[in-house]
């Protein structure tokens, strides 16, 4: 059990859901809205989390990810399949419990993060799937809400630049085996320097605009939030020397919850 938890990403899987748990409170979708809301995002992520493991099982045996069960033989890799497509059959109904528009949105998020494991992963264009699934969060959130209302277009902005951010940041460790075997999305063919450059700057420039964009614009939890987002970073750069998979995932676990953190303190709302 401990080594089927651990292949559906764990860190990843809990930071998303509680950022979307998060925004649901925030814009009063109560208790019960909340925890549809956190079960959705949850079974989603763990369905992508443990798919991705399931398909790159033998690239991980070849690099020998001590990280990953699959490629040190914990259990079987058809446990994992089931346990993905279980998750995604779970959260077909979770997610449309919330309505059949919010309920959709959220199924595109989810299933651009499986289009990312079967396919763009090695394209150009892998980060097309984070900008999108990320950038949905929010609208799931609030088409929920009576009347079904769109978030406002910074809070989607937002979203898909904190996506592509995470992106960027999270493949940076493994950037020199994913090319020795074939996976070259777009952070790999920039290369290290240009996607650290990368991450950093769209990790930014998502904490700009939430900064930003609601109501007080500009006030002292927004320069608070913008500062504190620069420590993070800088702290991320300190710690690559000793782990660059530690440091990348800090600092986009940082980031997020700063991001949060700084929307909820101004008051701030999607729609």
């Amino acid at each position: 059990m401990l080594a089927l938890m651990k292949a559906c990403h764990p860190g990843p899987t809990l930071v998303v859901t509680a950022t979307g748990c998060a925004l649901a409170a925030m814009v009063g979708r109560g208790p019960g809205g909340t925890l549809l809301v956190g079960a959705a995002v949850l079974t989603g992520q763990l369905s992508i989390g443990w798919s991705n493991d399931w398909i790159d099982r033998v690239r991980d045996r070849a690099t020998r990810r001590s990280d990953k069960p699959l490629a040190g033989g914990s259990f079987a890799p058809r446990v994992v399949a089931v346990a993905a497509f279980a998750a995604l059959a779970l959260c077909v109904p979770l997610s449309l419990a919330s309505g059949v528009l919010a309920g959709a949105v959220h199924l595109v998020a989810v299933a651009c993060g499986w289009l990312y494991n079967v396919r763009l992963k090695a394209s150009p264009v892998s980060p097309l799937p984070f900008a999108v699934a990320f950038g949905l969060l929010p609208a799931f959130v609030t088409l929920g809400l009576p009347g079904g209302p769109w978030p406002a277009w910074w809070a989607l902005a937002a979203g898909a630049l904190l996506g592509m951010g995470a992106h960027f940041a999270n493949v940076l460790p493994d950037i020199a085996d994913d090319v020795a075997l074939g996976v070259r999305g777009l952070p790999h063919r920039l290369g290290p320097t240009t996607a650290r450059l990368g991450a950093a700057v769209l990790l930014v420039a998502a904490s700009v605009l939430i900064a930003l964009a609601p109501g007080d614009r500009g006030g002292v939890v927004s320069v608070a939030g913008l500062v504190a987002v620069a420590l993070v970073l800088a702290g991320g750069l300190v710690g690559a020397r000793r782990s660059v998979r530690r440091a990348a995932f800090g600092v986009t676990l940082g980031v997020a919850v700063i991001d949060v953190t700084m929307f909820v303190a101004q008051g701030g709302s999607l729609v």
